[in-house]
């Protein structure tokens, strides 16, 4: 596949998984941490418009030069622009208008990629398209967040399809893995995002880890064992947050009359105890680890592992802050603010969810949120 038709396919897919919405859905912000999904539509087009069109196209013109201030969503060096959490308070520009700006950019880049391009542009270019595939998956959560908050728990889509999980017994064995020094980064020739380079050494202590992600029926029995209201598992900023929020259960699970259930995509249903635990926080994870006396792996005990795990069902949090590799350095201009600028106070996930792009998912690819939140696909893994 071409760089053109590779563009093509993956803008298709935002709009795809946007399809299945009412109009309505488009403009909802619940909380700062969702955007409205055709806020996604937009930034996305914004960063192929302000990063490859207007560098590189003589004679572009802007589909509309306020969209500058409305799609920019944290790059300093492009000047101002909207507050994150005022997104959802922008009924213009209108649902129809984001459509028309996507269709005009796309016809622009089209023409562009037509033309023999320096190597340094088509790298630009396919980092657009990592960063829109990472939308994608934001888009994904983001919608579930708003319809799963919705007191009617509506439906996203009957086209997808449960999984099923097996009814045997479930047993979780776990792989050991011996003392030494092991290599982990991103080492290749395809695309990876600068987080992930340089590849290094490590030395790790012998250790043992989960072939499974822990399941619903696992944390359930956390629940009922008071383990929201027993401090001695949690770190004391997780306790507070509990507290605080009056977290009782992972996101999207509610007790009807004496019966869990969870809302997925499909709806509001009860609960598959055997399916892998999913939406909790890093504080939940590792309070979880600590009351069954285990812990969360690091991000490299999971790196030098995965290739012996069952993985890619949910993003597993690490006990490892989010940091850089040796030798890391931030490009210039704009583009050095993708990722070195939110290394701080925040925790890797490593893996992939069902919701995630088949090119992300790597096993060198380091995912990053802050320790409260749940509304991705985030799940546990044990170590010991």
């Amino acid at each position: 596949m071409n760089l053109a038709e590779k563009y093509t396919t993956i803008r298709a897919r935002s709009e795809q998984i946007c399809k299945p919405l009412k109009t309505e859905d488009y403009v909802v912000q619940p909380v700062v941490d969702v955007s409205p999904p055709k806020w996604h539509l937009g930034h996305t087009t914004w960063f192929f418009e302000t990063f490859v069109l207007k560098p590189n196209m003589n004679g572009y013109k802007d589909f509309d030069p306020t969209y500058n201030f409305v799609f920019n969503s944290y790059y300093e060096t492009i000047g101002a622009r909207v507050i994150r959490t005022d997104r959802g308070n922008l009924s213009r520009p209108a649902v129809d208008d984001i459509y028309k700006y996507r269709a005009y950019v796309d016809a622009a880049m089209l023409q562009l990629l037509q033309r023999k391009m320096k190597k340094d542009l088509q790298e630009l270019i396919t980092l657009g398209l990592n960063h829109e595939e990472q939308h994608q998956e934001l888009l994904s959560t983001d919608i579930k967040y708003i319809l799963g908050h919705n007191p009617l728990f509506p439906e996203y889509s009957s086209k997808i399809s449960r999984h099923k999980t097996p009814n045997n017994k479930f047993i979780n064995e776990f792989f050991s893995v011996s003392e030494g020094i092991y290599e982990v980064g991103f080492k290749g020739s395809g695309f990876c995002f600068d987080n992930e380079l340089g590849r290094h050494r490590v030395y790790l202590q012998p250790y043992k880890i989960a072939r499974q992600l822990v399941t619903n029926e696992e944390y359930l029995e956390f629940i009922n064992d008071h383990g929201y209201t027993s401090h001695e598992h949690w770190h004391a900023e997780g306790f507070d947050w509990v507290k605080a929020n009056d977290i009782k259960a992972p996101m999207y699970w509610h007790d009807i009359d004496g019966q869990w259930c969870n809302y997925t995509l499909n709806g509001l249903k009860n609960l598959d105890l055997r399916a892998p635990l999913c939406h909790i926080s890093f504080y939940e994870a590792a309070a979880f680890a600590a009351w069954k006396g285990m812990r969360l792996a690091t991000e490299f005990e999971w790196e030098v592992a995965a290739k012996h795990l069952d993985w890619g069902k949910r993003w597993e949090w690490t006990n490892s802050a989010y940091l850089p590799y040796p030798g890391f350095k931030r490009a210039a201009g704009a583009i050095g603010e993708y990722n070195g600028k939110f290394m701080v106070n925040q925790m890797v996930l490593r893996g992939a969810s069902e919701v995630t792009p088949h090119g992300h998912s790597r096993d060198t690819y380091r995912n990053f949120f802050h320790p409260h939140l749940r509304w991705q696909y985030t799940g546990i893994r044990l170590a010991q």
